[in-house]
């Protein structure tokens, strides 16, 4: 998918990007979806259903917050460790940014 800036898509050129196929054979719920999706984006193909269940019980900014926040960082060996002390830190109302 091309960046934000410059030339405007149709909605067509939109969907063309999706791989529809990649649909998953047993994901009935849009939490599974998006946990899933989460999941393949921390590298974290095995732990997937961990993903699936915080989709499911968190709040889905704070889900955000902490997928941006990982997303942001550079030089990250386990993207997944990464995420996980995010949420942690978000739900016990920590900020993630350092104040200078």
């Amino acid at each position: 998918m091309k960046k934000r800036g410059g030339e405007v898509q149709s909605i067509g050129q939109i969907l063309l990007g999706y791989n529809l196929d990649d649909k998953g054979k047993y994901i009935t719920h849009e939490f599974q979806d998006y946990g899933y999706r989460l999941a393949m984006e921390m590298g974290e193909e095995k732990n997937k259903s961990l993903y699936i269940k915080l989709a499911k019980t968190e709040d889905r900014g704070l889900l955000e917050k902490a997928r941006v926040f990982v997303k942001d960082a550079r030089n990250v060996r386990h993207r997944g460790k990464l995420f996980l002390w995010a949420v942690a830190k978000l739900k016990r109302g920590e900020p993630l940014y350092e104040r200078e």
